[in-house]
Order: structure tokens, then C-alpha cells, then sequence
């Protein structure tokens, strides 16, 4: 079995505000390994994003009191800023979700890619990052890139700036893309176009992709595994296929049945009742535990280690932590 391309470590962050320390991750680890997508999901202020763009330094109010981010044998998080600017967009490069806030509107887009291609390849001149931002919008399904590197974000359709982000962060060949809600600003018809070009992407270039996502629809037509988040921890992961068939955590189960599935029995959605919790005073033991119908009296005491259900499948909660449980096949 290869080795991880990043090994993310009891990563935990935090940032200090007026009311207090925000504890916005806790103790999350995990493996990316070589040509896999990552999917990392769960509600609005679980984590997901912060997780990575702290191990990336983009992050600047967050203080990370503990972790490591093995990245090639170096710690990502003990990394001066010079390295980490090396790293980013060279190495590792990230798509963010909203593609007109992110792309600077008075510059062009062929002007924007060129700008990575030259900071990370000091040989390289105006000729050669224009030729090469060309190749990189044809690359993406851009249609007339020639012409169009002249023009301004506003220019460009939602799902071709995103096209266009995608093409920055090719841009040096990183190892791997880390997609940031990279979707959510779509329609439905240009949502599915992004995710069937970063699937041929990923299989003809060979890359890692992290996609961070509250959709779980995403995930299933696009991940090999999940990570379920919660409240700033890992709640559970494994294989997609069996998450979705057979979730174990009750927080994933709850999420399961509060998406629609077109193929299922006409039913009402379930809710998840309650609120995530302040993370500036989160609750003792399990995080979830306010929220969960199948609590046990000690889940409000008693904080829930990461218990292996299977090979590759883990779940931090206390009804597996006293028994062996049988996965079957999916």
C-alpha cells in the first residue's frame, strides 16, 4: 500500500475573540492518499475549511496550539511563510467556492494565471505564460481561450470562471487540489459539468483532491472516501459507498435522512432538531450529544474516542467503543 501524499495529525486551531477562544477544530487527523478524493462534509462552522486553510497558512488570526501536516516528509505547520508560498499553487493549490469575489475583477484572467505560472517558475517569461495560461483555459473547457485571456472575470459565465480557477490552480501541477465548496455557487447543469471535468482531471493527471462540501450529493458522485465533521471534530470516515449504505454514526445517520433521494419511497426529510454548539464553550463529552436521539447517560461526561468499525472506517462515538462491530460488504 503506497504511503500518504499528506497526513494531517491532531490538528487543532483555534482563534481568540472578545468572548473568549474559539475552538474551531479539535484533534482531527487523517491520510490523503496518492490519486484519492477526500471528501470532507458537515454543516456550516464545523471546520471543513478552516482545516485547510490553516495547514496552507491562510489562516492568519487562527493559532494552531498543537498537530502536524506531513507533506513530503515536512511539516507543513512548522514551515516559514517563504516556504509556504513555495507550497501553495506550486505543490498544493486550492478552488474556492465563489469564483467572482475570488478572482480580481480589474485584472484579466489570462493576466491571473500567467501571474502563478510566473512566481513559480522564475525561468519562465511573458511569451511562455500567456502560451501556457492558453493551454491551461483549453485544458479546463474553456471554449476560443485565445482570445478569451483578454478578458475580465465579469466576462465569463459563473461556471466558466469557475473553469478559470480551475486552470489557476492547475497551473504548476500541484500533487493536490483542494476544492473549497468549488460547486455551490452553480446551477445544477454547470455543477455536474465542474464535477465531471475535476473527475477527468484527476484521471489523466493523476492528482489528490480534497473537496470540501456540505452537499452530499457531491460526495457521492465524486469521492472515494468522507470525513463527517462536527463541531470542529471528526465524527466519522470511510469509503463512500459504505457510508451511504450503512452509516454509523448517529450525527451521519441524521444527515442521511435529511437529504432527498429521488430513488427512495415518496417521505417526509428528517430534521436534525437543535443547533450545532458554541465553540467557544462546547458541551462536555461528545459534542453531539444535545442533538442526539440515541445518547447514552454518560455521553454528556464521557468524550468518545475514534473507534475502527472496519479496515479504513472509523467513528468517534460511544456506542462502538465496547463492542467489535461486523461491517458486511456493501
Amino acid at each position: 500500500m503506497p504511503d500518504p501524499i499528506l497526513s494531517i495529525r491532531d490538528l487543532t486551531v483555534e482563534f481568540k475573540t472578545e468572548d473568549g477562544v474559539v475552538q474551531a477544530v479539535s484533534d482531527v487527523s487523517y491520510d490523503l492518499m496518492p490519486g484519492e478524493v477526500l471528501g470532507i462534509v458537515g454543516e456550516s462552522g464545523s471546520g471543513k475549511s478552516v482545516s485547510m486553510l490553516s495547514i496552507l497558512g491562510l489562516s492568519p488570526q487562527g493559532k494552531i496550539p498543537k498537530g502536524e501536516a506531513i507533506y513530503k516528509g515536512d511539516d507543513l505547520l512548522k514551515m516559514s511563510q517563504k516556504q509556504l508560498r513555495e507550497i501553495r499553487g506550486g505543490d498544493m493549490a486550492m478552488i474556492f467556492q465563489d469564483p467572482m469575489t475570488s478572482l480580481n475583477p480589474v485584472l484579466t484572467v489570462g493576466n491571473q494565471i500567467s501571474e502563478a505560472l510566473l512566481v513559480h517558475n522564475p525561468g519562465m517569461d511573458d511569451d511562455g505564460a500567456e502560451k501556457r495560461a492558453i493551454e491551461l483555459l483549453e485544458v479546463v473547457g474553456v471554449p476560443f481561450a485565445e482570445r478569451r485571456i483578454a478578458q475580465y472575470p465579469h466576462e465569463f459565465s459563473g461556471g466558466m470562471r469557475q473553469r478559470a480557477m480551475i486552470a489557476m490552480a492547475l497551473a504548476c501541477d500541484p500533487a493536490i487540489v483542494i476544492g473549497d465548496e468549488p460547486t455551490t455557487a452553480l446551477d445544477v447543469m454547470v455543477q455536474a459539468q465542474v464535477l465531471q471535468l475535476l473527475e477527468e482531471l484527476r484521471e489523466e493527471l493523476g492528482l489528490s483532491l480534497i473537496l470540501i462540501t456540505h452537499d452530499l450529493s457531491v460526495i457521492a458522485e465524486t469521492c472515494d472516501r468522507v470525513m463527517i465533521m462536527y463541531a470542529g471534530r471528526v465524527a466519522e470516515e470511510g469509503p463512500v459507498r459504505r457510508i451511504f449504505a450503512r452509516p454509523r454514526h448517529p450525527y451521519t445517520q441524521m444527515l442521511m435522512r435529511a437529504f432527498p433521494n429521488v430513488h427512495a419511497d415518496r417521505r417526509t426529510l428528517g430534521v436534525i432538531h437543535g443547533s450545532p454548539p458554541d465553540l467557544r464553550n462546547p458541551p462536555p463529552g461528545c459534542r453531539f450529544h444535545p442533538r442526539c436521539a440515541e445518547r447514552l447517560p454518560h455521553c454528556d461526561r464521557v468524550e468518545p474516542r475514534e473507534t475502527a468499525t472496519a479496515p479504513g472506517r472509523r467513528v468517534a462515538c460511544l456506542l462502538y467503543e465496547s463492542e467489535t462491530v461486523a461491517e458486511p460488504a456493501p
